[in-house]
């Protein structure tokens, strides 16, 4: 039996650009071509093998077999929609929402993130009869239609909504945080009122917990408290998306809405649900989604299928029996540890911040004037990845290393990315990469 040569990545890129056309990114000036996962790891076609640092879909590990067993057993029973009875959805409905406030009494489930957070905004609109939607101002919520125009994130040619408005992020790293959340409650409050003065009332303040697409603002905790009062006080509710910074990976929480000691109208749900299988969703207070079930019956085929809800429990499980909540709040507090040490020798590093396995150091060109250096964060992300470590850059300026891996990334993982991070910082010093 022969094989067939495994393709260049010339190859790849030309029939990629041929069938997928151009709207489609890769990561890397020299992207990757992977073909197998494990844990913390990802291997390459060309045998190099890359620690993860950025993806927080494979939440539990890459190919964690405890999910994989239970994703392939459930698919060789039945795989159906949820307009069947099924008791695996309800157990795993159940399970999510004991983890959450008494309050969110309901789930309802969807395939990714963009679906949740636009099935949350009908509900909200619903709810308030109001349109009014206010978000951060390089926010990213989703690519449907209604999300798109409001993830200012997506680029200067995607048009917000004449209904959206967005606020200034809580940026701890230029803002005193003992005027964080006063300044925020502030930009909420203006944001209220230009809609009022365009005849608009507020439906939701949806607010991804961690700020990632803005540049990753944790701290402190309960920042978020009086903006949410405000939003409320006009009568709007309060949507938390966690599909990023959900299920343990701030470490202090199973949500990183727990960590600002609110309770949400609605929370959103996504990418690491599933450890990669498509299963997202949302829990929302029974009152809330009273009007949106009179007026809209609710179905989706694949959301809440019993592979996905398969793969949730695994998820879960593995969770709770690995006490990856914990290991992210360790690991996480080593990791930003090392790289605070490693500011004292570079000083591109203006600023390393986080919770737990959600981490970012903000690169400067000038720590007095903290001016962006986001050249120079393009030419770190781009020499991690020649050193055999896989991050992303974010904030409005691309000037902050996301650092987002798996929740079993562990404090020797933590060492070999600060050692690669250390190397490219000094070649990057020297006009290298």
């Amino acid at each position: 039996m022969t094989t067939s040569p495994t393709p260049s990545a010339t190859e790849l890129l030309a029939r990629r650009a041929r069938v997928l056309g151009p709207a489609y990114r890769l990561f890397y000036e020299e992207p990757v071509h992977l073909v197998r996962g494990e844990g913390v790891w990802l291997h390459a076609a060309d045998g190099t093998r890359y620690l993860d640092a950025y993806n927080n879909v494979a939440s539990v590990g890459h190919s964690h077999p405890h999910v994989v067993q239970a994703i392939a057993r459930q698919a060789a029973q039945l795989n159906t929609h949820t307009r069947y009875l099924h008791e695996d959805i309800l157990s795993y409905a159940e399970r999510l929402l004991a983890t959450m406030p008494p309050a969110l009494g309901h789930a309802m489930f969807t395939c990714t993130g963009s679906e949740a957070n636009d099935l949350a905004l009908r509900i909200a609109r619903s709810h308030t009869q109001a349109t009014g939607l206010i978000v951060t101002e390089f926010a990213y919520h989703g690519v449907t239609a209604a999300l798109a125009e409001a993830s200012p994130s997506l680029g200067h040619h995607v048009t917000l909504g004449a209904h959206v408005r967005t606020v200034r992020a809580p940026d701890s790293y230029r803002i005193a945080p003992e005027r964080l959340g006063a300044v925020f409650a502030d930009g909420v409050r203006a944001a209220i009122d230009d809609l009022q003065a365009h005849g608009l009332r507020p439906a939701a303040l949806l607010v991804d917990t961690v700020f990632s697409s803005d540049g990753i603002f944790t701290h402190p905790p309960g920042f978020l408290t009086e903006a949410v009062q405000a939003l409320r006080d006009a009568g709007g509710l309060f949507i938390a998306d966690e599909v990023q910074p959900g299920l343990g990976r701030t470490g202090e929480a199973l949500w990183g809405f727990q960590r600002h000691g609110l309770v949400p109208d609605i929370v959103t749900l996504g990418k690491p649900m599933g450890n990669g299988h498509p299963l997202a969703g949302l829990a929302v207070q029974p009152p809330v989604l009273e009007a949106f079930a009179r007026e809209c019956r609710y179905f989706n085929t694949f959301g809440g299928n019993p592979v996905s809800v398969a793969a949730g429990m695994a998820v879960l499980d593995v969770i709770e029996r690995e006490d990856l909540v914990a290991n992210a709040q360790r690991v996480g507090r080593h990791l930003r540890e090392q790289l605070s040490a490693l500011a004292r020798r570079h000083a591109l590093i203006g600023d390393v911040r986080g919770s737990g396995l959600f981490v970012a150091v903000e690169f400067v060109g000038d720590r007095e004037a903290r001016t962006p250096a986001s050249a120079e964060t393009t030419r770190i992300v781009n020499g991690l990845r020649d050193r055999g470590v896989l991050a992303g850059a974010t904030g409005p300026q691309a000037n902050v290393l996301k650092l987002r891996p798996p929740l079993v990334f562990s404090t020797t993982n933590a060492d070999l990315l600060v050692a690669a991070l250390d190397e490219t910082l000094t070649a990057v010093a020297s006009g290298g990469r």
